[in-house]
């Protein structure tokens, strides 16, 4: 049938009949007047159907971006870490087995691909700023100075990670020695003997894949802007209560545990958030073997121990790493901010891993929008 009428065409398309008339105005569809009744319009069967194919697969393609964007299929290749059957992979190698005796700057030097990072010594010692604050600062006041990533080799760009990652270090660990960082902080906080643990919470916590701010580093990275001003993009998503300020919500759920009991507690925060975030992680049907691996470092405070019994009774999911990274600072009476503290360096480095990667790539990272406001043309 090389002819149809206004009712099929608008079946197979599954549009309104002002798109239809529109594809028409737009030499899309052909359309002749019906010799039965010159009053209507007859339409190109095949222009209809290759806009309809056209259509159907605009739809499919969409839907899979929506749902890619939203925990689901992978949308960037890349060579620096996977989640792969309930284990974290950093360049092929397992990071709860790195963490057994690597150091923050050795993986470092593993995600980056290079043979070794050292980081520059630190500062004076704490100032009056918060170390978050002086973080944003130092990126901040290198971001207009350092070249653009863009067209410069790869050495080049690693020995700019590691000046990079040097002022973040200068930051959050503002203590003139010693290295490695792990033992800066623990001498840094007067914590001696929580050197181990804070190692293992380095290590585990550098890279996990395209988590919310790996994706914002890595989105500045193509646009050619410099490493620091990557790992500013990555830092500035960390802050977000979803991802690096989860680790306040353990702090709450403990809290609320020691006046109304453990059980209590999480069934209120589940009540007034419908989460409790401590507990679970989507990537990790099984469990987080990152808060396994740093809790094995340490004696659990009772109260965390009776907590992460009781979630895992109430809800089915054991903790995860911002619980692990609470409890971390809570039995060696860290700073209050030492779980972001801790998270924000070691991250860093998965921050700049993505950033070089992105730009070795050469690719303008710029997704299209699915427009959904007033005077939208749902066919065309």
């Amino acid at each position: 049938m090389l002819w149809i009428t206004a009712e099929e065409a608008l079946s197979r398309l599954g549009t309104k009949p002002q798109t239809l008339y529109a594809n028409v105005s737009r030499g899309r569809i052909r359309a002749k007047a019906d010799p039965a009744d010159p009053r209507r319009s007859l339409y190109q069967a095949d222009d209809v159907r290759r806009l309809a194919e056209r259509h159907a697969g605009r739809r499919q393609s969409e839907a899979v971006a929506a749902d890619a964007i939203r925990w689901g299929d992978p949308v960037l290749p890349t060579s620096i870490s996977t989640i792969s059957g309930g284990r974290l992979l950093y360049r092929g190698r397992d990071a709860v087995e790195l963490c057994e005796h690597a150091t923050f700057e050795q993986v470092a030097a593993l995600l980056w691909d290079t043979e070794g990072v050292r980081v520059a010594a630190g500062g004076e010692g704490q100032s009056d700023t918060s170390r978050m604050t002086a973080a944003f600062s130092g990126l901040s006041a290198r971001v207009m100075s350092d070249l653009p990533a863009l067209y410069r080799k790869p050495f080049v760009l690693r020995a700019e990670a590691a000046d990079v990652l040097s002022t973040v270090a200068k930051a959050l660990a503002p203590w003139p020695e010693p290295q490695p960082l792990h033992e800066r902080l623990a001498l840094g906080w007067q914590r001696r003997e929580a050197a181990e643990p804070i190692r293992r919470a380095l290590v585990l916590a550098a890279e996990h894949e395209l988590n919310v701010s790996a994706f914002a580093a890595r989105v500045t990275a193509s646009s050619g802007a410099a490493l620091s001003a990557a790992t500013l993009s990555g830092l500035a998503t960390l802050t977000g209560p979803r991802h690096g300020g989860a680790w306040v919500s353990v702090t709450a759920l403990v809290e609320k545990a020691a006046s109304v009991g453990v059980r209590e507690a999480i069934r209120g925060m589940l009540s007034s958030e419908g989460i409790v975030r401590p507990f679970g992680h989507r990537l990790y049907p099984q469990g987080d073997p990152r808060a396994r691996a740093l809790m094995a470092s340490f004696g659990v405070p009772p109260l965390y121990a009776s907590l992460a019994e009781a979630g895992e009774d109430l809800l089915g999911e054991p903790v995860n790493i911002d619980f692990a990274l609470a409890a971390l600072a809570a039995v060696f009476a860290l700073p209050e901010d030492a779980p972001l503290v801790i998270f924000a360096l070691s991250r860093t480095a998965g921050w700049l891993a993505h950033a070089m990667e992105q730009v070795e790539s050469g690719h303008l990272i710029r997704p299209r929008a699915r427009y959904a406001g007033p005077g939208g043309d749902s066919g065309a």
